[in-house]
């Protein structure tokens, strides 16, 4: 009942935002991204892909707002901001003297639903994957896939990635929209491949590699050329916390944003074969969310890790210990066996611990909170920065 309450009162504002506005997303192509993992660095390289090829281009992420060059912050935990805001921000592209061609724009899965972005045409919408996450909100898969649906159907091109498991129940629900769809992916049965496009060798992961794909099929689309592409992804540099080594002497520590099972299968897969000594895993998952993912991040963490330290992230007013015993619940006697696991719910002392048990060949991942700057611990927002709290560890041990 309370979501649809929130539904209407979101598309009212919409509608009266876009009315106030004067409906300033009609007068440039908007490309959409959605999916579980990797929205944010998909938004990213599509905007430098195009900036790169000389177009006029703004972009709205997870990360913040770039709009005609001048950048915004979005405020805490905000992906896609308010219709209000959103509008607001997409009316600023207008008032620039060099109007811009584009907007590239990240779309969540509450933002579709609550009708946020209405009003938005948006010429082509790209998917990067669905997969387990936000089932407190749409309380199941098949709600959550319909939902992301519902971008695609209303975009002029879909983008569609044919190596994931959602390609086929999604290929199903577009129906008579399949006729727009562009398919990619690693194998030829896919329209854009790394056959079809040369993708660069300095690309991280095999999750990067499809978000390349992703944003490399919505440029050939838009019109630019393969050499451009492949010159912007070469130049490419992730946004601030997806993979970010932050210290690479005789160990490394790196900082990225994964906080789905999924994005810890693809993420420590990809870390786990250039560890030389033991890999260290720092990671919690978030209160009053989605709580069936909680047994299935346990149970990846501790298929890759040598050494987990579960910790707090965003428990909001539910109990540390509740959390962190739902994430334990996953891990099987067998792993338990092979993996260290410690419990500190303070996050600076997490990563202390972390950073202290280091040592050569060692490789710290720190995951889920990344760029924010906020973490609530059951008392509202209070100021949180990763990659400061790696510095004093990283002091702390050097003191020592």
């Amino acid at each position: 009942m309370w979501q649809n309450t929130k539904n209407v009162y979101h598309l009212f504002v919409a509608m009266l935002a876009n009315a106030w506005y004067k409906f300033p997303s009609g007068k440039f192509k908007v490309i959409g991204i959605t999916g579980t993992d990797g929205k944010t660095t998909t938004v990213n390289l599509i905007y430098h892909i195009l900036k790169e090829s000389g177009k006029q281009v703004s972009m709205i992420s997870t990360v913040g707002a770039i709009i005609g060059g001048q950048e915004f912050p979005l405020g805490f935990h905000v992906t896609t901001p308010s219709p209000l805001q959103l509008q607001k921000f997409i009316s600023k592209i207008l008032t620039k003297k060099e109007k811009d061609n584009y907007l590239v724009l990240e779309v969540t899965s509450h933002s579709i639903h609550q009708n946020r972005v209405w009003g938005i045409p948006f010429e082509i919408a790209g998917i990067t994957n669905v997969t387990h996450e936000h089932l407190d909100y749409h309380k199941t898969y098949e709600n959550y896939l319909q939902v992301k649906a519902k971008l695609l159907k209303r975009a002029k091109t879909a983008v569609i990635n044919r190596d994931d498991s959602s390609y086929e129940p999604l290929f199903k629900i577009l129906g008579e929209s399949s006729k727009k769809i562009i398919t990619y992916g690693m194998h030829k049965n896919a329209n854009v491949n790394p056959q079809t496009l040369s993708l660069p060798s300095s690309i991280w992961g095999e999750y990067n590699k499809y978000n390349s794909l992703l944003a490399a099929s919505i440029c050939l689309k838009l019109g630019i050329s393969q050499e451009n592409i492949s010159s912007a992804i070469k130049s490419f540099t992730l946004p601030k916390g997806r993979a970010q080594i932050v210290y690479q002497k005789d160990f490394t520590v790196m900082v990225d944003f994964a906080h789905t099972p999924n994005a810890f299968e693809k993420l420590l897969s990809s870390i786990k074969p250039k560890v030389k000594g033991k890999l260290i895993h720092v990671f919690g998952s978030a209160g009053l969310r989605d709580k069936t993912k909680r047994p299935l991040m346990g149970s990846i963490s501790a298929k890759f890790a040598d050494t987990i330290i579960i910790t707090s992230e965003d428990p909001r007013s539910e109990n540390v210990l509740d959390i962190t015993s739902d994430i334990k619940s996953g891990i099987t006697s067998g792993q338990r066996k092979k993996v260290g696991i410690e419990e500190i719910s303070d996050r600076q002392s997490a990563i202390n611990k972390a950073i202290f048990l280091a040592k050569k060949g060692d490789f710290v991942v720190i995951t889920g909170k990344a760029h924010e700057t906020s973490m609530n611990l059951g008392n509202g927002e209070e100021p949180w920065d990763e990659f400061k709290a790696v510095k004093k560890a990283l002091y702390l041990k050097n003191k020592k």
